[in-house]
């Protein structure tokens, strides 16, 4: 084995999951649509293409980027008015790729906004019918992906992203008023790129795994000592009732054998409250 991952969408997690694979001795591919990215990707020793997917085809520099062992497809949905139609039809152009290549591992780096928020737990195979279009597109998606039998799909759906130069005090700071009994599904990058390792390294390939912390603090207490942390306004809460939904990651806990860095969310806090800056 070649030991060749390449990363489609080589933003704030893929490129923190590249520096960690060549620290591994893995030799990483990057992809990026914009031209800023381009240039500072390629300060990271992470070989970097230009490749950009549209509902109808791919634009690249070269091709070479697909001859990988394993691919990671981290392309988010983007706010757009046929969200639904688009985004499965830029997967479907990267499907068409992998098939005409021979991938055949992929690792498709999907959100738990595939949920509806049901009011209780949820657990994989609980997607139901999700509120948002870029959880139905994201659910449409997976389907493409994991029903095609030519390569092997795992599906990692990852909570809302924390860690480094994202302060989540800033997620609400803009909001009129905050839900606060409604509890966070949140997960530390550390532990994104380690799960993706682990995925990689054990070889588990056609599982769908949810990855979040198992701790789910309340969004008043979160928010609120994530701003007086940044010494920003604590935001304003409200107690009206609304739907949530608390995600489970046992399974992927017990199919990788995973310890998670940060078991809560408040574990980042405490340790950014150590810290001599602040984000």
């Amino acid at each position: 084995m070649s030991n060749t991952i390449s990363i489609l969408g080589c933003g704030w997690l893929g490129t923190a999951l590249g520096k960690s694979m060549i620290r591994k001795g893995w030799k990483v591919k990057g992809s990026s649509s914009s031209n800023t990215t381009y240039n500072e990707l390629e300060k990271t020793g992470i070989s970097t293409f230009y490749i950009k997917v549209k509902p109808r085809s791919i634009s690249m520099d070269y091709s070479s980027f697909f001859n990988t062992d394993v691919l990671v497809l981290s392309i988010p949905p983007t706010r757009t008015d046929c969200v639904e139609e688009s985004y499965p039809q830029k997967i479907e152009q990267v499907i068409k790729k992998i098939v005409e290549i021979g991938i055949k591992k992929v690792l498709f780096i999907s959100s738990t906004s595939v949920y509806e928020e049901q009011n209780r737990e949820v657990r994989e195979g609980d997607e139901g019918a999700p509120g948002k279009a870029a959880g139905r597109a994201l659910l449409a998606a997976e389907k493409l992906l994991t029903e095609n039998p030519a390569f092997q799909t795992t599906v990692l759906r990852f909570g809302g992203l924390i860690g480094y130069d994202r302060n989540p005090a800033r997620f609400v700071q803009h909001r009129n008023a905050v839900n606060g009994k409604i509890p966070v599904n949140l997960i530390h990058r550390d532990d994104c790129v380690n799960i993706i390792t682990q995925i990689v390294e054990q070889d588990i390939w056609g599982e769908i795994f949810n990855a979040v912390s198992p701790e789910h603090p309340l969004k008043e207490e979160f928010y609120t000592k994530a701003a007086k942390i940044s010494e920003l306004p604590v935001p304003v809460f409200t107690d009206e009732p609304a739907d949530f939904k608390i995600v489970n990651s046992d399974k992927l806990i017990q199919a990788l054998d995973y310890r998670f860095a940060y078991n809560s969310p408040m574990d980042y806090l405490k340790e950014v409250e150590e810290w001599t800056y602040r984000i």
